[in-house]
């Protein structure tokens, strides 16, 4: 689409008129000698002196004109605008913390088809379902274990986040369960994020028992970092060791960061609870447009040039050849007298 940049700078097209109409023509100056006794001369020699005119010519009066509208039109700026670009990114970064510790083996879920399944193989398909309805977000993928690693880092590149998360194994990690090292790790990689809202998804089936960090004392730097942690505990709570997930200390890390915790007992409740995860913590997106475009005014100015170059280039040519034609042509006569 053609548009013109400051189009209100065409109102000086008439101006080209304006001057011609009323501005004084430009007489050049030339060498002349005076004689007292001009008039006497004159009348003897019968002849009437005639007043120094300009040479006018219809051709470069039109040539003034073409170059004036082209020049206005220059500094109007024509441009090409191209369609509008739109671009969106994410506002909002959420890492998922699995653990993935020996315990996270136990088959006490159910599929679909009522079989039993590991804990593991049921969180896998959760999260990679959570995974594919997030598609504006950045996500990120933390594994838990004796130690805490960055499986993913925080990508719009889900498609690469669903394969690493696909290739991750129980025990991969190690046997135990660092949940305060897990969520330490999540505070280093959502502190080199840009997007003002940070989230942090934690899951495990136990209790800490080997972390650098006590869990308490990470929760409390998350929310010093302005970071949400939400927390699900699946698993049983009566059991004993470090197959007994602790409902409160999950608890009390959601309740320290602004998160909610939830507990999960099953592949139904698990899938409900991601369910809110995703009502709970909206998607937004900027939206940035951007319409490139290319400017023109160098056609109008160069042509202007162009016709300029050409006509005095013939005139230059035709003085050369004639030079009879460099005598002005009188515009107007009238007689005078010297003085």
């Amino acid at each position: 689409m053609w548009r013109l940049e400051f189009p209100w700078l065409l109102a000086a097209a008439p101006l080209v008129l304006v001057a011609y109409r009323w501005l004084p023509p430009y007489v050049q100056r030339r060498s002349a000698l005076r004689v007292p006794f001009f008039d006497a001369v004159a009348t003897i020699t019968g002849q009437a002196p005639s007043r120094p005119g300009v040479r006018v010519r219809r051709g470069q009066l039109w040539l003034n004109v073409a170059v004036w509208l082209l020049l206005v039109l220059a500094l109007a700026r024509p441009q090409w605008v191209e369609p509008p670009l739109t671009h969106t990114e994410a506002v909002r970064d959420v890492l998922l913390a699995v653990d993935i510790s020996q315990s996270m083996d136990t088959a006490d879920f159910r599929n679909a088809q009522g079989q039993p399944e590991s804990r593991w193989k049921a969180v896998k398909a959760v999260v990679a379902d959570f995974i594919a309805k997030r598609a504006h977000d950045r996500l990120g993928l933390i594994v838990f274990g004796t130690g805490a690693y960055p499986q993913a880092p925080l990508t719009e590149d889900h498609t690469a986040l669903r394969l690493l998360l696909d290739r991750t194994e129980v025990g991969m990690a190690g046997p135990n369960t660092a949940l305060g090292d897990a969520i330490g790790l999540g505070i280093r990689m959502l502190d080199a994020a840009r997007e003002r809202d940070k989230v942090l998804i934690l899951l495990t089936d136990g209790n800490d028992t080997g972390s650098a960090v006590s869990p308490a004392r990470a929760a409390a730097l998350a929310a010093d970092h302005h970071i949400t942690v939400h927390t699900i505990g699946i698993g049983d709570p009566a059991a004993t060791g470090e197959d007994r997930v602790d409902f409160d200390v999950l608890q009390g890390i959601a309740r320290a960061t602004g998160g909610q915790f939830f507990r999960a007992q099953d592949l139904a409740s698990l899938q409900a609870v991601y369910a809110t995860l995703d009502r709970i913590t909206p998607q937004e997106v900027n939206t940035l447009r951007h319409q490139p475009k290319r400017d023109y005014f160098w056609l109008p100015l160069g042509l202007a040039l162009c016709l300029l170059a050409i006509w005095h280039g013939i005139a230059a040519i035709a003085s050369a050849s004639n030079p009879a034609a460099r005598r002005p042509v009188p515009r107007t006569e009238a007689p005078w007298t010297s003085t």
